[in-house]
């Protein structure tokens, strides 16, 4: 079984987010919502190492910063729960390439609400927009709706 662990990057330029448009694989959780960059853990990856890679491979950029911004716990009727290592990025080198998991896009932070995303997505857009300090956040959908939520172990 792949790891339940997951890295969820919102690289930054401009007052735009990176985003890719989740349209290529089959049987994807994400399909045709929007998303941030990242993936599942490899075997004895820390988070950053995660990070890094993943970034890497989506896109063909090298991370220079990036901050670690929150935990989320993704709970769905329809797979594993999954925890996802929510972080920012600001700085890179290199050059965007093409991405086999969907279309990648820089998106104007006030066009994310319009797009096809999760529902939870909104909160924790809310949080990063704030700056919020670290948070841990739990959504539970069942299909695509949000059933339960909670910030820091309190239901909202």
């Amino acid at each position: 079984m792949r790891s339940n662990q997951t890295t969820l990057c919102y690289i930054e330029k401009d007052g735009k987010y990176l985003m890719m448009h989740r349209v290529k694989k089959e049987h994807d959780i994400n399909k045709d919502k929007w998303v941030g960059i990242g993936g599942h853990f490899e075997a004895d990856e820390s988070p950053e190492e995660c990070l890094l890679r993943e970034v890497k491979e989506e896109t063909g950029l090298i991370l220079d910063d990036w901050r670690f911004r929150g935990i989320i716990t993704f709970i769905c009727d329809q797979q594993q729960t999954e925890y996802m290592f929510l972080y920012t990025a600001d700085a890179y080198s290199g050059e965007l390439t093409d991405c086999d998991e969907g279309e990648l896009e820089w998106v104007a932070k006030s066009r994310v609400y319009d797009l096809p995303i999760w529902e939870g997505d909104k909160i924790f857009f809310r949080m990063l927009e704030e700056d919020h300090p670290f948070f841990s956040l739990k959504l539970k959908y069942e299909g695509n709706r949000l059933v339960e939520k909670a910030l820091n172990g309190r239901s909202f």
